[in-house]
């Protein structure tokens, strides 16, 4: 009998075969932000076919950005979803993954205040590893009419990658420090008027983004990733209990088809760096939203990904780092096949190297 972590689930539109999902992680082989930050380089095309050939997987695309006025600042190379050519090419990579009969998700990505050129270096090849507290630089607030410009280039950006690179689905980022993460959380929202100063208003940003872009390509079409506990780039609530468990019942309450929830855990922050603190846990997000698909994400391995899925049928896990060295990676923790380590050196450096030249475990499927 096989394993839950290996059992089929339905999410969304599609029916998975097993519930070990490729997480989204940046890896910055676009072409550069002269060249329009185009999905070009047939080396993308092949690592996302690498990762999607066992039949049934759920791939999540790395972070695209949608909004053009942030791509002279955001980080070189990371690909964007605004334009024609950017479609024409995550078109390509929609096809491979589809030809493999996987299934993928484009992740919807707005910067916001990390853009600053004061965070990240314009030539940087890599994240800080720690939150720079002392060196990002505020935004002003955004006018309310560039809050609706930015809603509607999420669901311009939902449709380019929908009807236009025929993804299955779009998931909303609204974790890891990023834009609508900005809102939800009062270390950075000191907004005087209706989007800031209490649970419900911090809110209303984040859930008016879901419903358009779910309005516009369908609630099974959409997930939505957060990180409650993560410090990345200056987060951290005293307490993001209340805020989350407003935001998330308000997602289960106005969508009750959203693909899935995505959730970061405590045990590990985004910059990869241990936490381990017993006062954390999502649990509180797990009793609002299962049994509906819930996604999650941060410092698994085979053990603790079978042990989590096996407690609570309604979960996947998603795994970045190990999926990046290991691109039969459901194959191998099916099999106990002991996995390839990672080098984060090669993350962000550009190249074939620590991107597509990771072996698999046996030929079978080469």
């Amino acid at each position: 009998m096989h394993h839950p972590l290996f059992a089929p689930l339905c999410v969304g539109r599609m029916q998975l075969q097993h519930r070990v999902v490729f997480a989204p992680i940046t890896r910055l082989r676009a072409s550069s932000n002269s060249e329009g930050r185009v999905p070009v380089n047939p080396l993308m095309t092949t690592y996302y076919e690498q990762r999607s050939r066992r039949p049934g997987t759920l791939i999540i695309s790395e972070g695209a950005l949608i909004l053009e006025e942030e791509s002279g600042t955001c980080l070189e190379r990371a690909p964007g979803v605004w334009g024609v050519g950017q479609v024409k090419e995550w078109k390509k990579i929609a096809e491979v993954v589809h030809a493999n009969k996987s299934f993928i998700f484009l992740q919807l990505w707005a910067q916001g205040r990390p853009l600053q050129p004061s965070t990240v270096a314009p030539r940087a090849n890599n994240f800080p590893p720690t939150p720079q507290q002392g060196e990002i630089q505020c935004h002003r607030h955004l006018t309310i009419s560039k809050m609706h410009a930015c809603n509607d280039q999420y669901v311009q950006a939902a449709r380019n990658a929908i009807n236009g690179a025929g993804c299955d689905g779009v998931e909303v980022h609204a974790g890891s420090g990023y834009v609508l993460d900005q809102f939800l959380q009062d270390v950075t929202n000191q907004r005087p008027d209706e989007y800031g100063g209490s649970v419900e208003r911090r809110s209303k940003f984040p859930l008016e983004v879901v419903k358009a872009v779910a309005s516009a390509v369908g609630e099974e079409r959409v997930g939505v990733r957060i990180s409650p506990w993560s410090t990345y780039q200056g987060m951290g609530m005293v307490d993001p209990i209340p805020q989350f468990t407003h935001f998330v019942r308000a997602l289960r309450e106005s969508h009750p088809r959203l693909a899935y929830l995505h959730v970061v855990e405590p045990e590990m922050d985004e910059a990869g760096k241990g936490r381990r603190i017993p006062e954390q846990s999502n649990s509180f997000l797990r009793k609002l939203w299962l049994p509906r698909p819930l996604i999650t994400c941060e410092g698994y391995d085979r053990e603790s990904a079978m042990r989590r899925v096996k407690e609570s049928p309604g979960e996947l896990v998603a795994f970045g780092r190990y999926f990046v060295s290991n691109p039969d990676l459901p194959d191998r923790l099916e099999h106990g096949i002991p996995l390839t380590p990672y080098d984060p050196s090669t993350f962000y450096q550009g190249g074939e190297q620590g991107y597509i030249d990771y072996p698999f475990a046996s030929k079978k499927r080469e």
